[in-house]
């Protein structure tokens, strides 16, 4: 869902005309607790008077908030001081503002004392965030990295994707990272490579700032350059010539979902979601999945989570082969890594043994190099019409 054609995400500054949510019921897939809340004069004059609170606070937080925290806010901003929305909805290809529109019109019919006080418990809930420790960087890791944690012990080397407070949204800097840091992995000693997120999620998928400053002239430009990083972010994976395995520690969205058929393992814990919003944005499916995932659960499955935006909990995914297995949140990363220790110390050989008889079996991982080769403005069509016709063909063989 990398396309290069939106404009600014928030205007100027996204954060001095809105503010947050915690009773929203739904904003892209996440759903939010609806506050009961009693209604009397004196608490409606008090809610005001926070709200007025709120709205400066949310203008001297230290740190931007992530797309989906943005989103919360202008939605329950909207709300509250508008009321419902009933303004027209976007055209598919206004990327942010359609973004906006699905966020404020997912409140439905939620008062605006409602709205208000849960803009007002959000912002609270930044401006707490703020004051809470900061992860330490872990020992031995590589400095040469701004939004990656990357490590390299017992075997194994660690891909950390490190934006906890962004929900670990991809940016250009982060895409050009994880192809550097697997380019080095690829090369180095570890027997195994392992992706996993930094904070309470994975990844919440393209960071929005990535389409913020684009101009009306520069569109072109710029999705022809998104096309070139999207290819070769994608056979960053396809190409790594060791155990791939994603340790899926919370929710998962966009790219971040649609690589993991690229992924040799995926481990998750039970508290991770897997969602593939692209019908709602206007958007096709990356990564290969329109390819990958079909073959591994199924055409009708598949198609229920890539065109109809189905989210899948840990669970559902397992049960799709998208995920190996799943674990209890509280003793995930204990298990996980356990697991992952024993792999590390069988033999490398053994590894690369297994790993060239199983790909050179997936031949359609050797058609999509030769369709990454093509125009990158032929990329997605074509893999796409690909995708049909095999399965066309796939199914008369069977029938």
């Amino acid at each position: 869902m990398f396309l290069a054609a939106v404009l600014k995400f928030l205007r100027p500054n996204p954060l001095r005309s809105c503010s947050p949510l915690c009773g929203i019921s739904k904003v892209y897939g996440v759903h939010f607790p609806v506050l009961q809340l009693h209604t009397t004069n004196s608490t409606m004059q008090f809610s005001q008077e926070d709200f007025n609170k709120a709205k400066e606070q949310v203008k001297v937080l230290q740190d931007e908030p992530s797309d989906e925290v943005k989103l919360k806010l202008y939605a329950l901003f909207k709300q509250a001081t508008l009321g419902q929305c009933n303004t027209p909805k976007p055209s598919m290809l206004d990327f942010v503002n359609k973004a906006k529109w699905d966020a404020w019109h997912s409140l439905g019919s939620m008062t605006q004392d409602n709205a208000r006080q849960s803009y007002i418990e959000l912002v609270s809930s930044l401006v707490s965030a703020e004051s809470s420790p900061v992860n330490e960087i872990p020992p031995g890791s590589k400095s040469n990295y701004e939004t990656l944690q990357v490590t390299t012990k017992d075997n194994i080397t660690k891909i950390t994707l490190n934006r906890p407070k962004r929900k670990n949204a991809i940016n250009v800097k982060m895409y050009n990272e994880i192809m550097e840091a697997l380019d080095e992995a690829a090369n180095d000693d570890s027997a195994l490579t392992v992706l996993t997120g930094n904070g309470d999620y994975y990844s919440s998928g393209n960071d929005l700032n990535n389409f913020a400053n684009i101009s009306a002239g520069g569109m072109e430009e710029s999705a022809k350059n998104g096309a070139v990083l999207l290819k070769n972010f994608v056979q960053c994976f396809i190409d790594f010539p060791k155990p791939l395995i994603a340790v899926v520690n919370g929710p998962a969205v966009g790219i971040s979902v649609t690589v993991l058929g690229l992924f040799d393992i995926v481990y998750a814990s039970d508290r991770a979601t897997f969602h593939t919003p692209f019908s709602n944005l206007g958007q096709t499916p990356e990564g290969c999945s329109s390819y990958t995932f079909p073959k591994i659960m199924g055409l009708t499955k598949a198609t229920e989570m890539l065109l109809f935006n189905k989210k899948l909990t840990a669970a559902e995914a397992c049960s799709r082969g998208l995920v190996t297995e799943v674990f209890p949140d509280s003793t995930f990363q204990k298990e996980v890594w356990t697991r992952l220790k024993a792999y590390a110390n069988l033999p490398k050989k053994h590894h690369k043994s297994w790993r060239d008889r199983n790909h050179a079996h997936c031949y359609q991982l050797v058609i999509l190099k030769i369709i990454f080769k093509m125009n990158v403005f032929k990329y997605f069509y074509t893999v796409r019409i690909y995708v049909l016709r095999w399965s066309v063909s796939t199914e008369k063989k069977i029938s």
